[in-house]
């Protein structure tokens, strides 16, 4: 079967996700995390992509951006997915690739799925059972948009800043939705979303977004499944 064309329309986040060929690990220290972390905010600032969270997983890697051109999106993971392979190939005196093929990606609604789809990627190392609480892990944006920490790689979206005048007030209402754990149909919905290149929103946005790409963004319907034996017969 074809691959879909992955949609990046100007304006519109996209949740992205890109994960290490065959699960391996792709950071291996410290110093790896720093270097992908300083070529994402370089390329983002080139390519004119703005970053409102993230979270870089041992083996994967999850950002949710803004592109700000129809090219923007590709451009910049292209060009970090480059300099970082070039770089942990020549660190770990290695050969070969080190991503599982193109990232994946899905347009999200911001009106209502903006702030889902940020939390479901600062949860991350949680649900991983690898901190108790998201603020324990290092590498997210969670220290940004809850904490309140100036990280120059964070833009926040519109609909972060509406949570509050001022910033202490944001990342106060910020905090509170992390109270709970988001529910299993929230994450089925981000999880198929992204992995099958739809979209994340309601109707009235996907069919915004495939006026706007002429393309579906919503999966096939499967055909009825016969009632008895004998139909299959």
């Amino acid at each position: 079967m074809a691959r879909l064309p992955r949609i990046c329309l100007p304006g519109i986040p996209l949740h992205i996700i890109q994960r290490g060929n065959n699960r391996q690990a792709c950071f291996a220290s410290e110093e790896d995390f720093a270097a992908y972390v300083y070529w994402l905010s370089e390329y983002s600032k080139k390519f004119e992509v703005d970053i409102h969270a993230w979270v870089l997983m041992t083996n994967h890697v999850h950002l949710l951006a803004t592109p700000w051109s129809v090219n923007g999106m590709s451009s910049m993971m292209q060009s970090l997915g480059r300099s970082y392979v070039r770089y942990f190939n020549f660190t770990y005196q290695r050969t070969g690739t080190l991503w599982e093929g193109r990232y994946k990606s899905c347009v999200v609604d911001a009106d209502n799925y903006l702030l889902t789809c940020m939390r479901y990627i600062e949860l991350n190392p949680v649900r991983a059972n690898m901190v108790k609480l998201p603020e324990e892990y290092r590498w997210s944006s969670y220290h940004a948009n809850g904490l309140g920490k100036r990280i120059e790689l964070c833009t926040p979206h519109d609909v972060y800043k509406a949570l509050g005048v001022t910033k202490s007030n944001r990342t106060r209402a910020y905090r509170e939705l992390f109270r709970y754990h988001l529910d299993s149909d929230d994450l089925a919905q981000v999880r198929k979303a992204v992995n099958q290149g739809m979209a994340l929103g309601n109707e009235r946005f996907k069919q915004e977004v495939e006026r706007l790409s002429g393309r579906r963004v919503t999966p096939h319907q499967r055909g009825r499944k016969p009632k008895n034996r004998e139909i299959l017969l």
